[in-house]
């Protein structure tokens, strides 16, 4: 077992193409945590551009793409609420409707059984919408170092944006 651990990763500007997170110093894929960290852009981007946000997500998932399940589990998760992975970006909370500020900055942490399986490491990102953070999971292909996405539950339910909330 290994010890807890915390990674910020900022952008000053969130990428809208795959060739913009491609560009991005995070884009080797060199880090656990990198991965985890571009989802949060590439999930931002869903609601206004699906195909480029798909484009991303794939990138990020290296040789296991969505499935066609994935991409419509996504899609519903998303519909309406653009602001749900605003809310995995440090200062976005109801009270300020999930509006981040630039930089964009996302912190991932490990706990004592993030790295339980070999080649795998589970992080976790908090939202400023829940109580507790949610876990993703990250693979390494031993061929080229690099980590991919596996699986992530950041899609859950969190608490409404003020601006939405009928009872503020």
């Amino acid at each position: 077992m290994s010890e807890n651990k915390s990674w910020k990763v900022a952008f000053n500007s969130l990428p809208t193409t795959l060739e913009e997170l491609q560009a991005l110093p995070e884009a080797s894929l060199s880090e656990p945590h990198y991965a985890g960290a571009l989802l949060i852009p590439a999930l931002c981007l869903w609601p206004e551009n699906k195909d480029e946000a798909l484009k991303m997500i794939n990138f990020l998932k290296g040789p296991d793409p969505l499935s066609n399940h994935d991409i419509q589990q996504t899609g519903e998760r998303l519909k309406d609420k653009a602001y749900l992975p605003k809310s995995y970006f440090d200062g976005a909370v109801p009270k300020n409707n999930y509006e981040p500020a630039a930089p964009y900055t996302v912190t991932l942490t490990t706990n004592p059984y993030s790295y339980a399986n070999e080649g795998y490491v589970t992080l976790y990102v908090a939202s400023g919408g829940a109580d507790s953070p949610r876990p993703l999971q990250v693979r390494q292909k031993p061929s080229t170092g690099q980590w991919f996405l596996v699986s992530h539950s950041l899609l859950v339910g969190i608490r409404v944006p003020e601006s939405e909330d009928p009872w503020a």
